[in-house]
């Protein structure tokens, strides 16, 4: 094409087809990444999803095609709506707004506001598909299919060790009974103070580096047992003689923790996550998988 020539409507039409179907691929691309592929249901959801997205785009441009051909369309009108799809919305509004009252100036406002959000929404799911916190979750699911198991959501409210396993408990229905997280968090202090010896060693006042003071150890203690101090490696240890029954802790890029191996019965079993909320680490519970995985 000579320098300084202007696209025809019907190159237009073509440019914009191809960057189109360029975009549908990569989104396509990315909702196949995010689906497992031992998750029969949603990979078929996922082909019914895909296969909708390829028919919506083909009819439109096909559309689009028919008026182009159309003796009735005149190629100034067909160049100026190809034009106007990269025009921003608010510029169309412009020329309404004289016409229109206040009230509905607002509800206008709202409405472009909403549909912002949800863009922003969208985009940010589609960028968190390669993210940190997605990636962790399918390898987690991934292991956790091999058990026939599936992740079972805690909230995060620095309680969520103890409340993932007050609800191992409950899913167990172990002769002792369940405890809830009061008990859990009173019984884990009581023991670390008795066995004092057994973890004393292991905790140092993090800004000298020097193992704990008496009081230090003790308030240690009084902060599992009276707050939402977040349990780790030791608190699970007391807990492991506290129940007489092994913990496993599964996570996503290391082999699975297992704690009180001298203890028999069926494990605890919970799901340590580094990127599930914003301030990091996280404990699950987990449940029997609700649609098991076919031996192949």
């Amino acid at each position: 094409m000579a320098e300084g020539s202007v696209d025809s409507p019907g190159e237009l039409i073509a440019k914009q087809h191809r960057k189109e179907k360029k975009e549908l691929q990569a989104k396509i691309q990315s909702i196949k990444n995010a689906v497992p592929k031992n998750d029969k249901k949603r990979r078929k959801q996922m082909t019914e999803e895909i296969a909708k997205l390829e028919a919506d785009l083909n009819q439109k441009q096909e559309e689009e095609l028919k008026q182009l051909k159309s003796p009735d369309i005149k190629v100034e009108q067909i160049t100026n709506e190809v034009e106007t799809l990269t025009v921003d919305s608010e510029q169309q509004e412009e020329s309404k707004q004289h016409r229109v009252t206040k009230a509905q100036k607002r509800r206008d406002k709202k409405a472009a506001q909403e549909k912002e959000r949800e863009c922003r929404i969208a985009e940010a799911e589609v960028e968190n598909l390669l993210g940190e916190r997605h990636q962790e979750g399918l390898k987690l699911s991934q292991k956790l299919a091999q058990q026939q198991l599936q992740i079972k959501e805690i909230s995060s409210d620095g309680h969520c060790m103890y409340r993932a396993i007050e609800d191992q408990l409950a899913q167990k229905s172990l002769p002792g009974g369940a405890m809830n997280v009061k008990e859990l968090r009173c019984r884990t202090a009581e023991h670390m103070r008795s066995n004092m010896d057994d973890f004393w060693p292991f905790l140092t006042n993090p800004n000298t580096g020097d193992l704990f003071t008496t009081e230090e150890f003790e308030k240690y203690c009084s902060d599992v047992e009276h707050t939402s101090a977040w349990g780790g490696q030791l608190e699970l240890r007391a807990l492991s003689h506290i129940l007489q029954l092994p913990i496993e802790v599964v996570q996503a890029d290391s082999k699975t923790i297992k704690i009180g191996e001298e203890y028999n019965g069926e494990p605890i079993t919970l799901v340590y996550m580094r990127h599930a909320y914003g301030l990091g680490e996280h404990y699950n519970s987990v449940e029997k998988l609700k649609e098991p995985v076919e031996d192949t």
